[in-house]
């Protein structure tokens, strides 16, 4: 195993037992954990991006397949400059749109703890994300996604 295949591997090490305090993870064949947040689908991946600057990337799956409709795109910009920790992002499908909550941070040498502390704020957020997208626009438009609670 290469060096950055051992640094990429010992941080999703770190990164699995602190969301196993929370979650069931799953470890995917590309290495990626995965795991549910009150119905939302998450997943980590890592990657060394220069010596010395290992970076983990959570997303969170707010949505998919909503309808491509103005208020809807109105909601998220609105609440795309509100959230600290992760970045909105919408793509457009040809089943409608998607709607992510993505986090990238340097993460070498983070402790469990800590490393739990800042995955949880970004995967809190896109779990309360997903629960205000079904209180504003109904169970209707969003049944598509399940139960957000």
């Amino acid at each position: 195993m290469s060096s950055e295949a051992a640094g990429t591997a010992d941080l999703l090490t770190v990164a699995k037992r602190a969301l196993e305090n929370y979650y069931e993870v799953r470890v995917d064949d590309d290495g990626a954990l995965t795991f549910l947040h009150s119905g939302t689908p998450c997943a980590l991946q890592a990657m060394r991006l220069a010596d010395g600057l290992t970076v983990l990337s959570l997303t969170c799956v707010i949505a998919w397949d909503l309808p491509q409709e103005d208020a809807i795109a109105r909601w998220v910009a609105e609440r795309a400059g509100q959230g600290m920790f992760g970045t909105l992002g919408v793509v457009r499908t040809e089943g409608g749109t998607d709607l992510t909550l993505r986090y990238a941070f340097p993460a070498d040498g983070m402790a469990e703890e800590p490393l739990a502390t800042l995955l949880m704020l970004v995967i809190s957020g896109g779990s309360q994300l997903r629960g205000e997208l079904a209180e504003a626009f109904g169970s209707e438009v969003v049944a598509g996604f399940g139960d957000p609670g």
